[in-house]
């Protein structure tokens, strides 16, 4: 290895205490005092909701995640904190859409 060392640092996930959405922000408050709040653009599903069901969710995953049972989405405190959005596919998503209809 050249006489170099990798050190691997693993933190510890907060949990969620609250979550809401708004009709452009997913705001998730963490039990460490944080707030992350990142555009529901970034959540299709999320965005296709209606104010009662994107307000049905449900903390899961120990506290790890969020659960919206009417929407079929699921997060993670993970993805929240790295900034990722929805890796769903533009054929599921139409497949779930067009099942709303």
């Amino acid at each position: 290895m050249n006489g170099t060392t990798s050190v691997v640092v693993t933190l510890p996930l907060p949990r969620v205490v609250r979550a809401t959405v708004t009709d452009d922000t997913l705001s998730v408050d963490m039990e460490d005092g944080r707030t992350v709040s990142v555009p529901i653009g970034w959540f299709p599903r999320l965005v296709h909701g209606n104010a009662s069901e994107r307000a049905n969710v449900q903390i899961s995953g120990a506290g790890y995640g969020l659960h919206w049972p009417d929407l079929d989405e699921d997060i993670g405190v993970e993805g929240l904190l790295l900034g990722k959005r929805s890796t769903e596919s533009p054929q599921s998503f139409e497949k779930w859409l067009q099942g709303r209809k």
